[in-house]
This record gives structure tokens, C-alpha cells and sequence, in this order.
């Protein structure tokens, strides 16, 4: 059982690493050099990196260590098609006597968005960002929608990361969005839905040429509640 515990706390330690930018596209990373970080031995870390390259996000050479893959412009952009697919759809398939209910709760959240705007705390308004938009998918009622939304959670989390200040830059901008969409689903106006969200996608959604890492803003972003 100890060993088990070992090998998800480097599972989970080295995808929040390359998630979050602190491991960069192209890092080769070491059994032994993750093992000490870590303090654990290598067989869990060996473990942790065999899951994580079934997951794309790293490519394992023996004897030489495992190269970090992140994702590339295509991969952002298909991304971004499933995206406005799964949520566009979901709203759509919202009960017309829930909806008032549903955008109640989704825009009880855009206080917080603000406050962690405000604050440029990073990591907060992406934890908010996310489960806003997981917000319409749940909405939609549809299981299977929300599995297969929930599968694509940590490209959108490493996409948010991956778009640096941008992000923080235009965090206000985002918020404005949101209200926007959560008007779209109040009035059960669909294709205004899908046009607002594929315009804020394609600002905030997609992956830089030469994506800045969010590393440096998150080592002085304000600590999360």
C-alpha cells in the first residue's frame, strides 16, 4: 500500500509539474534526479512516468530518461474543436426549466473570478475558470458528455498555464465572456452561445507559438485559500 501511495504522489508531482509549466516541452527528466525530489525510490517514479507517457505527456528513452512532450499548436487546436462541441451541446440540452436555475449558479461564481483577477492569483482564477466551464457540461445533464469533457481537463488546464500573462492579461476580458455566456444560456439562445464561446476559445483557449511559461507569475502570485 505504501509503495501504491508513492508511485500517485510522483504521478500526481510530475503532471502538476509539466500542467503547470514548472516542466517545460523539451526537459528530459531523470529516474534518479526525480527519485531524490521526491524521496521515494525509483520504482514508483518509473511507474509514475510509464502513466504519464500513456497520457502524451511524456516520451520515455530507456537508459536516457523521459522527454516532456506538452502539447503542440494542432493538438491546442483539436482541443479546442471538442471543446466547443461538448459545451455547446450541453447547453443546448439544458432543461428550459432549469435554465434560470443553472445560470444562477454559474454566475454566482464570477465574484470569485474577479477577486482572483484582481488579486493576479494565477492558479485560483484557473481553478475557477475550469470548473465554470465544466459548469455548462454539468448543466447539460448528460453523463456521457461529462466524462468525455472531464477527459480533456488536463489539456485545458495545461493550456491555461501554458498561455502565461496573456491570461492574466486579459483575465478581465474573460470574466466580461462569461457573463455573456451565461446570458446565452439563461435566454436559451445556443447559437449565440457557440459563437461567444468559440471567439473565447480562440483568445484564451489555444496555444502560443512560443507559449510563456506561467512558472515566474505563480512564484509570486498570492497563496491559494
Amino acid at each position: 500500500m505504501a509503495e501504491q501511495s508513492a508511485a500517485e504522489r510522483a504521478y500526481t508531482t510530475i503532471r502538476d509539474d509539466v500542467l503547470e509549466g514548472r516542466r517545460l516541452p523539451g526537459e528530459m527528466l531523470g529516474e534518479a534526479s526525480l527519485a531524490a525530489d521526491l524521496g521515494v525510490s525509483r520504482t514508483p517514479v518509473r511507474a509514475a512516468l510509464v502513466r504519464l507517457q500513456d497520457e502524451g505527456w511524456i516520451a520515455i528513452y530507456p537508459k536516457r530518461g523521459a522527454l516532456v512532450q506538452g502539447m503542440t499548436p494542432e493538438q491546442s487546436a483539436q482541443h479546442a474543436d471538442a471543446r466547443l462541441v461538448l459545451e455547446t451541446t450541453a447547453a443546448g440540452r439544458v432543461d428550459p426549466a432549469r435554465r434560470d436555475e443553472c445560470a444562477d449558479a454559474l454566475a454566482a461564481t464570477i465574484e470569485a473570478q474577479t477577486e482572483a483577477c484582481r488579486a493576479r492569483d494565477a492558479r485560483r482564477f484557473i481553478d475557477l475558470v475550469l470548473a465554470f466551464h465544466r459548469g455548462f457540461v454539468v448543466a447539460g445533464g448528460s453523463e456521457v458528455l461529462l466524462e468525455l469533457y472531464d477527459r480533456l481537463a488536463d489539456r485545458h488546464r495545461y493550456l491555461l498555464f501554458a498561455c502565461g500573462e496573456h491570461l492574466l492579461g486579459r483575465c478581465e476580458e474573460i470574466i466580461d465572456e462569461h457573463r455573456r455566456l451565461i446570458a446565452h444560456l439563461r435566454a436559451g439562445d445556443v447559437e449565440a452561445f457557440a459563437d461567444t464561446l468559440r471567439g473565447h476559445i480562440a483568445e484564451s483557449g489555444h496555444l502560443p507559438a512560443e507559449p510563456p511559461s506561467l512558472a515566474g507569475v505563480l512564484a509570486t502570485a498570492p497563496p491559494t485559500a
